[in-house]
């Protein structure tokens, strides 16, 4: 089975990683878990032996033979970020998955609101995209995910991933990361404020907003002021906090 580079497709073929998922993932026998990207089925498989139920959602049919018939798995056929994934019965509570790398940041923030009853991720993604997650403030890393992964959850474990587990062999490192949630679901206008924070990262954040075409620039900079903050700020320099106060001053 070849590898699809247009959908971002790096199957993993060594086993022994996936010791270092379970760990991570603390999965148990009761768990119902969403895995997104299945690929060959090596992770699917290992899961199905651990947990409850899976559902496994791949958008590439040419894998159909490869997934099928393995017991406790149900297959979801299409995109995740269209499928409605909040409606599998019974319902997943952990996401596991070795994430294609061209979806994988959409997919993370997506299924912060989206999938309500999911309480924790596993994930392996490109090192890169691992070290935004949890980055701190005043960092290049530090970004619009950063700040919504870290007012929803938080980071229980991150373990590095040699290229060495993928066939086809990528071009850049990877990581396993792992965390839970801790807080609500983030509302839609904070979510909103902090993607147009994050728009145009060379402007202020105040500009950012402002060309974002959530609020003028006065009411940015007004807004600002009255959290406490530089009303030429840039949006790196904030906390996640300072979002959700930036986001209730700005209504």
């Amino acid at each position: 089975m070849l590898p699809k580079k247009e959908l971002g497709q790096h199957f993993l073929v060594d086993e022994n990683i996936l010791r270092v998922v379970e760990r991570l993932a603390g999965l148990a026998p009761d768990d119902v878990v969403l895995e997104i990207g299945p690929g060959l089925g090596v992770l699917t498989r290992f899961l199905a032996e651990r947990v409850a139920h899976v559902h496994a959602v791949e958008i590439d049919r040419s894998l159909e033979e490869a997934l099928a018939g393995i017991p406790k798995v149900e297959l979801h056929w299409g995109d995740a970020l269209a499928l409605p994934l909040n409606s599998y019965v019974p319902q997943a509570v952990k996401l596991v998955s070795n994430l294609p790398y061209n979806v994988a940041t959409p997919i993370v923030v997506e299924s912060l609101d989206r999938l309500p009853h999911v309480r924790s991720w596993c994930v392996m993604v490109q090192r890169e995209v691992a070290d935004r997650f949890f980055a701190s403030p005043r960092t290049k890393a530090y970004g619009a995910v950063s700040v919504l992964l870290q007012l929803a959850t938080e980071r229980t474990g991150f373990h590095p991933v040699s290229r060495e587990v993928f066939r086809p062999r990528p071009n850049v490192e990877s990581a396993l990361v792992a965390f839970r949630r801790t807080g609500p679901l983030i509302e839609p206008y904070v979510k909103r404020v902090v993607e147009g924070a994050f728009a145009h990262r060379r402007k202020t954040l105040a500009n950012s907003l402002a060309l974002s075409g959530l609020v003028s620039r006065d009411e940015a900079g007004d807004a600002l002021r009255a959290i406490g903050a530089d009303p030429t700020a840039r949006a790196e320099v904030l906390l996640p906090a300072q979002f959700v106060a930036l986001a209730e001053a700005l209504r």
